[in-house]
């Protein structure tokens, strides 16, 4: 571990983790073995990092965050509060990687933002330049190039929608006249319309 100033402490480290100078990190924050966070890295409090993760500059992960074994970030990610990122997803970087071609407006590197409460299943690749939405679910080993809409559960390669999830992990079902659905474990109300799925109580 690097003998970095962490203003906010305590940090649990376990094992050998390498911390750069300017990267910040917040309250109760857990890092694994061998995971190397790069300056200008941000974590939020209570959020947990696995073994062999790396978190390079400009990345920003929020508050009460789960991301497990061998996750590759690249910079231009941030992941907001709550947000679970399962065994050995990966974020690119470069949208467009042929560099004999001088096409640099599709080249350039692209921001990726990760809602609050997304679960990102292991072994999933998601494509630099997209946004997930709150509470989106993505099935392990799914590609992801373009945007996923909040609550959608979406799998495959490339990912396709396959139906809708509510914010405790339960499938939905809105094949009723109301187009309204209840989450079988915390008991809050959903409707789909139009616009997506929004909760309603």
């Amino acid at each position: 571990m690097s003998n970095s100033n962490h203003k906010n402490e305590p940090v649990m480290f376990l094992g050998n983790a390498v911390i750069e100078e300017g990267c910040r990190i917040g309250q109760d924050v857990t890092v694994g073995n061998f995971s190397i966070l790069k300056k200008d890295a941000e974590i939020g409090n209570k959020t947990k990092i696995g073994q062999n993760v790396i978190i390079p500059e400009g990345v920003i992960i929020g508050k009460n965050c789960e991301i497990q074994n061998n996750v590759c970030f690249n910079s231009g990610v941030i992941c907001e509060e709550e947000v679970f990122i399962g065994h050995g997803a990966v974020f690119t970087n470069v949208y467009f990687p042929h560099q004999h071609i001088m096409v640099n407006h599709k080249r350039a590197k692209m921001d990726t933002k990760i809602q609050q409460g997304v679960k990102i299943g292991a072994n999933s690749t998601i494509v630099c330049g997209v946004v997930i939405g709150r509470y989106a679910f993505i099935a392990a080993g799914s590609i992801i190039s373009n945007d996923v809409k909040p609550y959608a559960l979406v799998s495959g390669n490339p990912a396709k929608q396959i139906g809708w999830m509510s914010e405790y992990g339960s499938k939905m079902n809105f094949h009723n006249k109301t187009r309204t659905s209840i989450c079988s474990i915390s008991g809050h109300s959903y409707k789909l319309d139009h616009n997506g799925v929004r909760r309603i109580s």
